[in-house]
């Protein structure tokens, strides 16, 4: 990857390139129009950007995954640390993005301890904005040990706070409609911090990175994601020490026992004036509470 054109923060990326800020292209596009009055016309649309990424360890490609080519440097650090490639972000010791003929490739030099483990590993990914478990060679592999977190006690009127708050800070689904957001929020529903993507994973990601970036998320806060709760969003949530996830649809049954594994608090069906908590670990269980 030697040809590669090297892109520093925030600068154009040649084709894959950034307009009115959000990661977006705008070209015309036949559509028909429906369900009554069918009828064709050709429009002018806003699309989400989606284009391979590879990430790069020490000149070896670990995993190609399909992202919206923005804060691809937050999203490169919050996969290490996600997935177990890095333990700190102090191990990476640079991170450069380049452009590439066929995408975007994300160089990292990383500690000789951790290119180690990952070539031990010898796990490559083929990522889709779906699927997070491409290229597993095992099943072992699937369901990782997960570590434990330390939860907050959290309000329902911060999560609500939140929720209400999250559409305003979600700059290309406003224009695009096809990308997913992941909020930072604090103790009482602000959010702090907000990382977008067409992957729902890939937005965790970004919010990992950024937060390893500016020390880490706090104790106090949680993380609030426009998608599922699968037990991959618990675990890199558990993984980069976040100790709440709120999510505005439904949890895995799976993801709901990886939060009781963590002991982290997970929310779902996040919407206007009610959710669904899953786990609470600073609170009884339900049918020990119906006992006392």
């Amino acid at each position: 990857m030697s040809d590669g054109k090297a892109v520093t923060a925030g600068e154009p990326l040649g084709k894959w390139r950034r307009e009115d800020g959000p990661a977006l292209v705008r070209h015309p596009v036949d559509v028909r129009r429906g369900p009554t009055g069918w009828y064709a016309e050709t429009l002018e649309d806003a699309l989400a950007l989606e284009v391979p990424v590879a990430l790069v360890y020490n000149g070896i490609s670990h995993a190609v995954m399909m992202a919206t080519p923005e804060d691809l440097e937050d999203f490169a650090l919050g996969f290490s640390l996600s997935e177990g490639i890095l333990a700190h972000h102090h191990e990476c010791y640079d991170l450069e993005v380049r452009e590439e003929p066929q995408g975007l490739a994300v160089h990292l030099t990383v500690s000789a301890r951790r290119l180690a483990g990952l070539k031990q590993r010898r796990r490559s990914l083929a990522g889709r904005t779906g699927c997070g478990l491409c290229g597993t060679e095992a099943l072992k592999q699937a369901i990782r040990p997960i570590p434990r977190v330390a939860a907050p006690l959290l309000g329902d009127a911060a999560i609500q706070r939140a929720l209400a708050a999250l559409a305003d800070h979600q700059a290309l689904q406003a224009v695009t409609g096809a990308a997913h957001g992941a909020a930072w929020c604090d103790s009482v529903g602000r959010i702090q911090l907000v990382r977008e993507d067409v992957g729902r994973h890939n937005a965790l990601d970004k919010l990992i990175g950024a937060l390893a970036r500016r020390g880490g998320p706090d104790d106090e806060g949680f993380a609030l994601v426009s998608s599922r709760a699968s037990h991959e969003m618990v675990h890199k949530s558990a993984c980069a020490g976040i100790g709440a996830l709120v999510a505005v649809s439904a949890a895995t049954a799976l993801a709901v026992q990886q939060a009781q594994a963590a002991e982290l608090l997970l929310v779902g069906f996040a919407r206007p004036g009610r959710h669904v908590i899953y786990h609470r670990p600073d609170a009884a269980p339900l049918a020990a509470r119906a006992q006392a």
